[in-house]
């Protein structure tokens, strides 16, 4: 390995696409969804930039860490969050550019994608709270819940990414097979897998009304409760990011292919795509509906939505 490729690595993962460009539109999509919410609920609510401000703010503010505390799993729990997110981004296409790319990233992505819950269930248990300790366990219910149904559209579209020879697990494939032929959105049988994706989307988020590990109004957002200052500040932007990470990982799946041979053109292209994601499947539910009980939640994702998933994989396996 020579010096450009080390400072091809060091530009994916600190530059593009890796902590800044994701960091900056995670930013921007919790924005748009605070605003977007706020007007449907007819508040003015606060401008888009507010997060990043909220950030800066918490960066500044003392850390308090509770005495009954495990202090270094506390404080390491929502760096080790961010940082398995910024490694997810990596391998996901974003506008076609895909920084690491091997034939099973889709299963690495699985992986990748529960630790930020799983440090925050750590962070939770260590801090000593109650409080903590009911938000992490709902949490933990959370991530059994939507985890079926994520495999199964995986799945899904492997399945049809190598027109019924087999399953890929590569996103690579996945992002070929519909530029050669049209993205999975408009493919019937894969058209309840996609619905299903946009309800696992929020949960994975952790976003209304799946938000039952945190819920405010009920145990003080749950984790989070002991967490202020910079720690704090970490675990929100590492929620804005993985805003990003599933709506770019949903246009991946089922909107890739769309491509015009111009990387900053086709990026402008993802993150428009991203953008309506959220709008439709975080603001909207977030907007119109309340928040689930655990065993609703555990239903629903285990029944409906894992139903919808098998259904486009029964699908694409035997049509």
């Amino acid at each position: 390995m020579d010096i450009i490729d080390i400072l091809i690595y060091a530009v994916n993962i600190l530059i593009f696409p890796g902590l800044l460009f994701t960091c900056l539109f995670g930013l921007w999509l919790a924005g748009i969804d605070r605003k977007v919410v706020a007007r449907m609920q007819k508040r003015k609510g606060p401008p888009i930039t507010q997060p990043a401000w909220d950030f800066l703010k918490l960066m500044g503010k003392e850390c308090i860490v509770p005495a009954t505390a495990a202090r270094t799993t506390f404080l390491a729990a929502p760096w080790l969050g961010l940082a398995s997110l910024v490694v997810t981004v990596l391998f996901i296409p974003i506008g076609g550019y895909q920084a690491f790319g091997v034939n099973g990233d889709t299963v690495v992505i699985l992986y990748l994608m529960t630790i930020p819950t799983l440090a925050m269930i750590l962070g939770g248990s260590a801090s000593g709270s109650p409080f903590a300790g009911v938000g992490s366990s709902r949490t933990m219910v959370a991530i059994m819940s939507y985890e079926l149904p994520l495999i199964l559209i995986f799945l899904a579209v492997g399945r049809a990414a190598t027109a019924g020879m087999g399953v890929t697990f590569s996103l690579g494939h996945i992002i070929l097979a519909q530029y050669l032929l049209d993205p999975f959105i408009l493919d019937w049988r894969l058209i309840p897998a996609a619905i299903a994706m946009l309800l696992v989307v929020p949960c994975e988020v952790g976003q209304q009304p799946f938000d039952v590990g945190e819920a405010e109004t009920e145990i003080c957002e749950g984790p989070l409760v002991e967490y202020s200052g910079a720690p704090l500040a970490v675990f929100k932007l590492s929620h804005a990011v993985k805003m990003f990470v599933m709506t770019a990982l949903f246009c991946a799946l089922f909107l890739g292919g769309i491509t015009t041979g111009m990387l900053w053109l086709d990026v402008i292209i993802t993150l428009a795509f991203c953008t309506v994601v959220t709008l439709v499947c975080m603001s909207l539910l977030h907007a119109i509906t309340a928040r689930f009980r655990v065993e609703q939640l555990f239903k629903f994702f285990w029944t409906v939505v894992s139903g919808l998933a098998l259904i486009s994989l029964l699908l694409v396996w035997f049509c």
